[in-house]
């Protein structure tokens, strides 16, 4: 399991962090974000449907993470607790369905560019690594 590479989606809010960093993808990456990373980037995390937080694990993904606004700065109001709120509602599906709930994480972050978007990568990376490939994924190829 050491030569594993987790497949993670990240769900981020047009407004924080990743709107820089989705625009220098190659900085990021040179500044230690993991290429296996893949930004979904959204109008505002409040949009985001626990159906498609299911579905990239239907799609193979072995993590997923959600990036908004912090809570009480939110653009939208409350668009990054509406989405907290739904990576909760995921988070006690996977425990339904024992799988471990360390594969979804809600992060609040600030607006602009800042090395703590970078970290949060890194951090489920180094997660979902450890727990290695989801359940849902079926055969690697």
């Amino acid at each position: 399991m050491n030569n594993f590479t987790p497949k993670i989606r990240a769900f981020c809010c047009h407004y924080t962090s990743q709107q820089m960093c989705a625009e220098n993808a190659e900085q990021i990456i040179a500044e230690g974000f993991p290429d296996n990373v893949a930004i979904v980037r959204l109008p505002c995390t409040g949009t985001l449907q626990e159906s498609a937080i299911l579905k990239a694990f239907e799609e193979g993904v072995d993590g997923v993470y959600v990036v908004g606004c912090p809570v009480d700065k939110c653009h939208n109001l409350l668009g990054s607790q509406r989405a907290a709120k739904k990576v909760l509602a995921v988070k006690k599906a996977l425990e339904e369905l024992t799988v471990d709930t360390g594969r979804v994480e809600m992060f609040h972050l600030e607006r602009g560019y800042h090395p703590e978007f970078i970290a949060v990568a890194r951090e489920m990376n180094n997660r979902v690594a450890t727990l290695g490939p989801s359940p849902f994924a079926g055969e690697r190829k």
